[in-house]
C-alpha cells in the first residue's frame, strides 16, 4: 500500500513580488511592429509627397505644367529657369538677403539677451530675482494688445525700419524659462570652485555654463532662427516700403494675392515662365534653410528640451 504524500500548500504571493508589467511595456509582436512601420511610412508619405510635388513643379517648364493641368507629380522636362530668374537680382533676391540678415542679427540678439537673463534668473541669490521672474511669467498670460504695441513702435520711430522686424518679438519668455531650468541643473560645485579661483559671473557663464549647455542652446537658437525666418506679420504691420519686405511677405504677395515679383511680370506674361512654377520656387526657397539646418540640431533637440523643461 503506497503512502499518500500530501502536497505542500501553495505559498501566498509575496507582497514584495514585482507587479505584472503593463501591456505597453511588453515586447511588441511582429504584427505590432509591422503596424507601427506602416503608420510611420504613411505619415512620412503624407509629409514628403506634397513637398515632392512643390519641388517638381518648381523645376518644371511651362509646357510640362500645361500638360499636367497644374501641379506636376511625375518629373519631366525639368529646368531651373524659375530659380535663375528669381535670383537674378530682382525683388526676390533682395527679399532673401533681407530675411537672411534679419534672421542672423535677430537670432544673435535674442540669444544674447535670453542667455544673460536666464543665467541671472538661475542664480537665486541675485537681486530682484523673484520679482523679475514673476514679471516675466505675467507677460506670458497678459499682453497689452496689438494697438498699444503698434503705438509704442511708432513712438520710438521704428516704423519703416528693420529694427521693427527684430525688437517687438526679440524675447520669448518660454525660451528663457527653458534656459533657466537647464542652467539650474548644472552642478553648483563647478561654479563655486570657479568663483573661489577668482572667476567672475561672465567668465563662469562663458567658460563653464555655456559649454555644458550646447544641447539646449542649439535648440533655442533653432527656435529663434525659425521664428525670424518665418515671420511676416511685423513686416506687414510696420513696413510700408515694398523694397524692404522680407521673403515671407513676397511669398504671400505671390501666392495669395497673385502679384508677380518685380522683374518677373513681363516674363510670365510673355509665356517664358509659368506663374505656378514661380510660386512653387519661392516656397522652396522659403523652406530650404529650415530643412537644411534642422538635421544638424536634431540630435540635441530631445536632450535640450527635456532637460531644460524638467530640471529646476
Amino acid at each position: 500500500m503506497s503512502a499518500v504524500v500530501d502536497k505542500p500548500p501553495a505559498r501566498p504571493p509575496s507582497r514584495w513580488a514585482a507587479p505584472p508589467r503593463p501591456v505597453w511595456e511588453e515586447k511588441p509582436r511582429a504584427t505590432g511592429l509591422a503596424g507601427k512601420g506602416l503608420v510611420l511610412a504613411l505619415a512620412c508619405l503624407g509629409i514628403l509627397f506634397p513637398l515632392w510635388i512643390v519641388v517638381v513643379t518648381s523645376l518644371s517648364s511651362r509646357r510640362a505644367i500645361d500638360e499636367a493641368g497644374g501641379l506636376v507629380m511625375v518629373p519631366h522636362d525639368l529646368t531651373f529657369v524659375a530659380y535663375r530668374e528669381l535670383l537674378s537680382g530682382g525683388q526676390v533676391t533682395r527679399a532673401t538677403v533681407i530675411s537672411v540678415l534679419v534672421t542672423l542679427v535677430g537670432t544673435a540678439f535674442s540669444m544674447t539677451v535670453s542667455v544673460l537673463c536666464a543665467y541671472g534668473l538661475s542664480r537665486t541669490t541675485s537681486v530682484g530675482h523673484r520679482w523679475l521672474l514673476m514679471t516675466l511669467l505675467a507677460t506670458m498670460f497678459f499682453s497689452a494688445g496689438l494697438i498699444p504695441t503698434y503705438l509704442l513702435v511708432q513712438s520710438l520711430g521704428l516704423t519703416d525700419s528693420y529694427l521693427a522686424l527684430i525688437l517687438p518679438s526679440a524675447i520669448s519668455v518660454f525660451n528663457i524659462l527653458v534656459l533657466r531650468g537647464f542652467f539650474m541643473g548644472i552642478s553648483q560645485e563647478l561654479t563655486d570652485s570657479a568663483r573661489i579661483d577668482g572667476a567672475g559671473d561672465f567668465r563662469i557663464l562663458w567658460q563653464i555654463v555655456m559649454p555644458l549647455s550646447r544641447a539646449v542652446l542649439a535648440v533655442i537658437t533653432l527656435f529663434y532662427a525659425v521664428g525670424y525666418w518665418s515671420a511676416w506679420f511685423n513686416a506687414s504691420l510696420y513696413l510700408n516700403d515694398q523694397d524692404m519686405m522680407p521673403l515671407q511677405n513676397v511669398m504671400i504677395q505671390l501666392v495669395q494675392k497673385q502679384e508677380a515679383p518685380v522683374g518677373l511680370g513681363q516674363a510670365i506674361k510673355t509665356g517664358e515662365l509659368s506663374g505656378l512654377a514661380v510660386q512653387m520656387a519661392v516656397m522652396v526657397m522659403a523652406l530650404l534653410p529650415v530643412a537644411v539646418l534642422s538635421p544638424f540640431v536634431q540630435r540635441h533637440f530631445r536632450k535640450g528640451m527635456l532637460t531644460g523643461a524638467v530640471k529646476g
